[in-house]
């Protein structure tokens, strides 16, 4: 039947075509529409026959997906690319070891960044570790490529790494989809006891020629025949008249879609001037690693110039510029190396046609960075910063801690998630943020070589369990003086609210029994093991003080569930009568439910202005009616009684 699916549901939609048996993975923006649609699928009924889960963290789920191929099973992994780091120890091992099942690694690159700390380039991940790499230029081609890569890892018996962007992840189409599917039978054997499972030192020098073996027989596959044309396409373009092209244009990733459309746009341009376009070739490099020579080599010939588009690191371009080296070639590479394209960040259609016109010498072409001009009339709207949401109880969190550290010297380690965004003033809580887990053992660090500073902390309730609990032994085996801050809103909501094993909720069906938080830090052996609701702020600081406090690890679990899961309260009031227009509720906690009139007037505020309730953005958390000093702001009754 045909669907219009978004890049990523249509990835889902072509691993179940293939088959697939195990779905696992850890959420991360831009890929975590693809275990969602594979579990809703199978809630559906129409998705028979393969198992899903969001596993507690990549590490987990990669080594969970190992077993399951080494019994035959077909498995797709799913993660952003922050993620493959924390599976590259399974991933570098697997792929010395071997596969049975064919196994692809779904890893979406987030070029901005926009929802990531880097801008790493997974194509790099992939040469390093040695594995094929498939880099989709629209939906549709990632759709078939999903499909291609369960047959390669089984044909060679290596992984393969899938490797879309943010926009052909988030990008929709309309695709012809199965109604039904029935996951592959695993073979009656299942797992064979064999000792090329064991990865001896031995065997993985014997396998490490395997894989230096195989890596050129895959890029000669991809050179020739239907699979070059699906994967690798080359095509001709400019004035048909002209001999033969001496300029070539080499692509890769959604910059393929990007440099076709923008070669139109050009010769539109060139249309409406007068003048014709130079013959060039055109190929789009979909298979990135291992490069597939041969099919250069013979796009190559003739050419003298070579201009190369891709996301996001030189990767096309440093493998042009070895193969020139390599096989003797006399064309010049333009691109990062030249200054001629951008350097980070995401293409765009409007860049790449500036860029192609000037390389192909159409004139008129404008500027690459086309200078922006605002009427008086319409003048840009000014920088909105991220900020936590009005109601997170993420800022009663913060609140609490800095009001019970007072003035103690502190360092505020954060860590991966929405509480980040605690940086961010006036809460002014997050002095570091470095990679997932990393605030509790950072916090370590620093109370080891500044002791006259209070160490604290904060982690999310998810990432606790996908990369928190080694740093808790840690602090606990070493005795290290520090406060963890468990701020627990009972879901993974930067990534879409996905559950975790706190919530017991899982993508088979059946609920298990939630593991506790504290019960956890108890048998890790943290004595001290605090407890508060961050709405309650007074009940918030005095937990807040006897963690901070005490000698040792110790431990704060705030516990509020995300706003995205609760009904909305009646949005709280503001006596203007009796305002003083003091401003402590937008400096203390700077809620965006809160706004400031500097116009108002009142009886006690005088021309000083007052401040208001957004009704459309407040949810009734009741944060701001504890911490105005002339208890003015108000909940309605109802809601006071229950708070």
């Amino acid at each position: 039947m045909k669907k219009f699916l978004m890049g990523n549901e249509a990835f889902a939609h072509a691993a179940l075509e293939a088959g697939v048996n195990v779905v696992a993975g850890y959420p991360g923006t831009p890929s975590s529409e693809v275990v969602e649609t594979v579990a809703k699928l199978h809630a559906a009924g129409v998705a028979e026959g393969v198992h899903v889960e969001w596993s507690t963290n990549e590490k987990a789920a990669l080594e969970l997906l190992a077993g399951a191929s080494y019994a035959g099973a077909r498995t797709l992994y799913t993660c952003k690319q922050m993620g493959l780091n924390v599976a590259s120890d399974p991933l570098m091992c697997v792929n010395y070891v071997g596969i049975k099942g064919g196994m692809v690694l779904y890893v979406a690159d987030d070029p901005g960044p926009i929802s990531s700390q880097t801008e790493q380039d997974t194509r790099r991940f992939a040469a390093f570790a040695k594995v094929p790499v498939l880099d989709p230029a629209t939906p549709e081609q990632g759709f078939a490529m999903m499909k291609e890569a369960f047959e390669l890892s089984e044909r060679y018996g290596t992984p393969v790494i899938v490797r879309p962007t943010t926009r052909i992840c988030h990008a929709s189409a309309f695709f012809d989809v199965a109604e039904r599917t029935v996951a592959r039978p695993v073979p009656e054997e299942g797992f064979v006891r064999d000792s090329k499972w064991v990865i001896f030192p031995a065997r993985a020098l014997a396998a490490h020629h395997d894989i230096n073996k195989r890596l050129p027989e895959i890029g000669a596959e991809y050179s020739v025949g239907d699979r070059a044309t699906a994967f690798n396409p080359v095509m001709r373009g400019g004035d048909r008249q002209a001999p033969d092209a001496v300029l070539g244009i080499v692509a890769g990733g959604v910059s393929t879609a990007y440099a076709r459309e923008a070669l139109e746009m050009v010769e539109a341009r060139a249309a409406e001037l007068g003048v014709s376009v130079p013959a060039y070739k055109f190929m789009q490099v979909g298979t990135p690693h291992p490069f597939p020579q041969d099919l250069a080599v013979s796009f190559a010939e003739g050419l003298t110039d070579i201009l190369v588009l891709e996301e996001l690191d030189g990767v096309l371009e440093d493998e042009l510029l070895r193969l020139a080296g390599l096989r003797h070639l006399a064309y010049n590479v333009h691109g990062r190396v030249t200054g001629e394209v951008r350097a980070a960040g995401e293409n765009d259609v409007d860049d790449i046609a500036a860029r192609l016109a000037c390389y192909l010498g159409i004139p008129q072409c404008g500027p690459v960075e086309p200078a922006v001009v605002y009427d008086a009339a319409d003048a840009p709207l000014p920088v909105r910063p991220p900020v936590l949401c009005a109601g997170c109880p993420h800022r009663g969190s913060f609140y609490a801690v800095k009001r019970a550290l007072g003035k103690t010297p502190a360092i505020l380690c954060g860590d991966i998630g929405c509480y980040t965004l605690g940086n961010a003033k006036p809460l002014d809580a997050v002095d570091t943020c470095l990679c997932m887990g990393a605030g509790i053992t950072m916090a370590q660090g620093f109370s080891v070589v500044d002791p006259g500073k209070k160490a604290l902390a904060f982690v999310g309730d998810s990432t606790f369990f996908a990369s928190g609990m080694t740093g808790v032994a840690n602090a606990v085996y070493n005795q290290h003086d520090i406060t963890i801050v468990v701020l627990d809103n009972a879901t993974t909501a930067m990534t879409g609210a996905q559950p975790h094993p706190g919530t017991g909720q899982t993508l088979m069906g059946p609920k298990s029994e939630p593991i506790s938080i504290a019960a956890t830090l108890a048998t890790l052996g943290v004595k001290c093991i605090e407890t508060a609701n961050p709405l309650n702020l007074e009940e918030s600081i005095v937990a807040a003080q006897r963690a901070i406090d005490f000698e040792g690890p110790s431990a704060l679990i705030f516990v509020e569930p995300c706003i995205q899961l609760k009904k909305p309260k009646p949005a709280a009031q503001i006596d203007t009568q009796t305002c003083t227009g003091c401003k402590k509720c937008i400096n203390e906690i700077g809620c965006p439910g809160i706004g400031f009139n500097v116009f108002a007037e009142g009886p006690k505020s005088g021309k000083r202005g007052q401040a208001f309730v957004d009704a459309g953005l407040c949810n009734g958390c009741g944060l701001c009616t504890q911490v105005c000093p002339s208890g003015v702001i108000t909940l309605p009754a109802k809601e006071a009684a229950n708070a």
